[in-house]
């Protein structure tokens, strides 16, 4: 079984009083850490399921001491698929403020729902993580970096998700099935979307447009549905781990554009299922963008996993001056520039390295690409 990386930062959490709440898309992982990391929980243990509705109704409106009754003598509560428990974020601060020496370990496939209720009333008394597919550092520890290495193409089709991973030569029938069964789930369950397909054709646009800028109004034209709702399901589909957000970089050049957005999907293998596309790269047209989402992606997960909080951004001009990727923290610059064939020709624009001063700048290749995305 791969060791993840999260795994150390939450057992450094494990002894204070704070809740750990940890967020990830369905698949991932969370169960299958929480199973690895039992040892490691002081007991008893006690188990409670979002998805169980009993536990559910069980909890609609509990006080202190009827928590105290269904904790009894535990140490350690874990609540997975948190997000579904009505008022969840009130029940974990009564637990915290109220019941001593219980340590609470939250887990929710989609952060809406937990993120708009635990915010206020956890304030303080939580660590929150995010665990994501599996990562080139991760297997690069449990495979050896050689091995990983030459199944680089391999990943950039099918991804990392555990189960795609752990069942070579099944890939695509379960793809298919992840995206399908447990994709739209959270999305279509809380907001009770009436119309998936609408949902289902913003996501194939957004995956035929990854790696480009992307336009609300554009999107709204393709898809069928006015600009605020292809806002909001961008917006839930981000709050559920299937995609993610760059915005534009633009601070002193005039002719920087200023609203831009990139989207991105959190997992290679979850794009091409969407487009029904599992072709190797020769055979492909699009292979820059995967190894642009790849890169990203996989920098999003080192950067998490070893605690670095970098602002990101992608940086555009409208004479078409553009770089891929920059990182921003402590009043510092890094810009990177991403390229899969590594006989093109690239550069960081002059004018941005005069005007911002960059502490690195540096164009990605499959010849450099593990020092991108391995933390060393």
């Amino acid at each position: 079984m791969v060791e993840r990386l999260l795994q150390k930062n939450i057992e450094k959490r494990l002894k204070d009083e704070k809740a750990i709440i940890l967020f990830g898309p369905r698949q991932v992982g969370k169960s299958t850490l929480m199973e690895l990391m039992e040892n490691r929980f002081e007991k008893p243990i006690a188990n409670w399921n979002g998805d169980q509705s009993d536990i559910r109704n069980i909890l609609e409106n509990p006080t202190s001491d009827f928590l105290k009754t269904l904790i009894g003598n535990s140490k350690t509560l874990i609540i997975d698929e948190a997000q579904r428990i009505e008022n969840i974020g009130i029940i974990i601060k009564l637990i915290t403020d109220q019941i001593k020496n219980v340590k609470v370990i939250a887990t929710g496939s989609s952060s809406f729902d937990l993120a708009n209720k635990i915010n206020e009333p956890l304030t303080g008394r939580k660590w929150e993580y995010q665990l994501f597919p599996l990562s080139f550092e991760e297997m690069s520890n449990q495979n050896g970096f050689l091995e990983e290495r030459r199944l680089l193409e391999h990943r950039m089709v099918f991804g990392y998700y555990p189960e795609i991973v752990n069942n070579p030569g099944d890939e695509i029938e379960r793809l298919k099935n992840l995206s399908e069964s447990y994709l739209y789930k959270d999305v279509l369950q809380w907001e009770n979307i009436q119309k998936p397909e609408k949902l289902e054709k913003l996501l194939t646009a957004l995956a035929l447009q990854m790696g480009n800028e992307v336009s609300y109004n554009e999107l709204s034209q393709l898809v069928g549905i006015d600009n605020l709702t292809v806002e909001k399901y961008i917006r839930l589909l981000e709050q559920s781990f299937i995609i993610f957000r760059l915005d534009g970089f633009n601070r002193n050049l005039r002719n920087e554009i200023k609203k831009g957005k990139k989207i991105y999907f959190y997992d290679n293998g979850i794009r091409n299922a969407i487009l029904n596309n599992f072709n190797p790269l020769n055979l492909r047209d699009d292979v820059g963008k995967l190894w642009e989402n790849f890169l990203i992606s996989e920098r999003i997960k080192t950067n998490s996993y070893h605690l670095k909080n970098f602002k990101t951004y992608f940086w555009r001009t409208h004479a078409q001056q553009e770089i891929d990727f920059l990182e921003e923290a402590d009043g510092k610059i890094s810009a990177y520039e991403f390229k899969w064939n590594e006989r093109k020709k690239a550069k960081i624009p002059k004018n941005f390295s005069e005007t911002y001063n960059p502490e690195i700048e540096k164009i990605i290749t499959k010849d450099n690409f593990h020092e991108f995305v391995i933390n060393r």
